[in-house]
């Protein structure tokens, strides 16, 4: 007798375990499979269109802690009210709680993903949604984690309304047309990551405590509004924006602050006769506000306020080319002149020269005496009395004399 139920638990257990698969491989295409409160034996594939849904909470699919827990290789599947944990770790073979492959129509929605090396890969795949979600990594170095979402060859897709806590990038490559939007991102590397991926809307994302908000790298056409990213001031990896090799892009209505660089732009010298537009944006609170490299040209500025910056704009190279940048109707803290006429532009161009700064163009860390009375003082009379030539870097014509602060960011 004892034999018998000993069999019996161990068949039970192994349907167990192959039920979720049994499942999915038995239902005909489009069919719904409602998953009540349990935990469910995960690295499944689903071949065929359908929809998996939790019905209520407590659903969880768990993987093995090898390769992909989900894998999808169908079009027109959903995914709706779960968790999703344990991927493989493997880097080298990119494994993922989901994995979405050559596919379009595929919906990711109010799934809790945790433990898991790449929370989704989008692998080839169009017209697709990913909102709703939580997904998190509990690894605490930042450089061994996997990506929130990752995009591959992907386009005409949407990831919207997620929340992305200590995951590392959020990475759209080789990809187009897409947006990101209405997420917020806390303590990741690159909150969101661009490369070679043209026409990519990002908008609306709350991005606290990154290494890097927003990274532009070799991308053109992107659309970047009314993001709002909180560096951690002090920190040499906080940066709000980074423009690499980005071309024909437009930066607007986005809030900046508390950075170590708040817009960081080097533009490509294969690209030199391509714009981005940057508008009314605003830059606060940080070690710098605009820091551009020496190729970043034609760049157009205008309308940006820059408030409680230690620098409002500098460059690390003194073959930088700064004045060939389009920068007007700015407003700029450290403006020292006067609006007889109250039309609230500048009487006199607002202007950015270098006189002691000069030192830590080359030698970073003498900035660490930033501020101190003596470099003030020395600062102060080269001012008054040039004995070394001072670097001019830009000139604002039209500098805006009042401000006034969006209260939404």
């Amino acid at each position: 007798m004892l034999k018998f139920l000993l069999i019996l638990i161990i068949l039970i257990s192994n349907i167990h375990a192959n039920l979720l698969q049994g499942a999915i491989n038995k239902a005909s295409a489009y069919s719904i499979i409602k998953l009540p409160k349990g935990t469910y034996i995960g690295n499944i594939t689903i071949s065929k269109p359908l929809t998996l849904i939790g019905i209520e909470k407590g659903v969880i699919i768990q993987g093995e802690q090898k390769s992909n827990v989900i894998t999808i290789n169908s079009s027109n599947v959903k995914l709706e009210n779960f968790e999703v944990i344990n991927s493989g770790k493997r880097r080298d073979t990119l494994d993922a709680a989901i994995l979405v492959n050559n596919s379009k129509n595929v919906e990711l929605k109010n799934l809790t993903i945790r433990k898991s090396h790449i929370g989704i890969f989008l692998d080839y795949v169009s017209d697709s949604i990913i909102h709703g979600n939580e997904i998190s990594s509990d690894d605490p170095n930042i450089d061994l984690r996997g990506d929130g979402v990752r995009l591959w060859f992907s386009s005409n897709n949407k990831i919207v309304n997620n929340s992305f806590k200590n995951v590392r990038d959020i990475v759209l490559m080789q990809s187009k047309d897409n947006t990101v939007s209405n997420n917020k991102m806390i303590d990741c590397r690159y909150s969101v990551l661009t490369s070679h991926s043209n026409n990519t809307r990002i908008e609306n994302n709350e991005i606290i405590n990154s290494s890097v908000g927003i990274y532009l790298q070799a991308s053109k056409g992107g659309y970047v509004s009314n993001n709002s990213i909180k560096g951690s001031l002090g920190s040499a990896t906080s940066v709000g924006l980074l423009l690499k090799g980005a071309s024909d892009t437009r930066i607007e209505n986005n809030y900046m602050g508390m950075c170590n660089q708040a817009f960081y732009i080097d533009n490509s010298p294969m690209k030199q006769g391509q714009k981005n537009w940057i508008y009314d944006n605003q830059i606060m609170y940080s070690t710098t506000g605009f820091n551009l490299r020496g190729f970043s040209l034609k760049n157009v500025m205008k309308r940006n306020i820059l408030l409680g910056n230690i620098d409002n704009i500098m460059t690390e190279s003194y073959k930088g080319k700064m004045d060939a940048n389009e920068i007007e109707g700015n407003y700029w803290d450290d403006y020292e002149g006067f609006d007889l006429n109250k039309d609230n532009i500048g009487d006199s161009s607002y202007k950015k020269y270098l006189y002691i700064d000069q030192i830590w163009v080359k030698n970073p860390e003498v900035k660490f005496f930033y501020g101190s009375p003596i470099l003030s003082i020395l600062n102060f009379i080269l001012k008054m009395a040039p004995f070394v030539e001072p670097i001019f870097l830009i000139e604002d014509k039209k500098p805006i004399f009042n401000y006034e602060i969006s209260s939404d960011k």
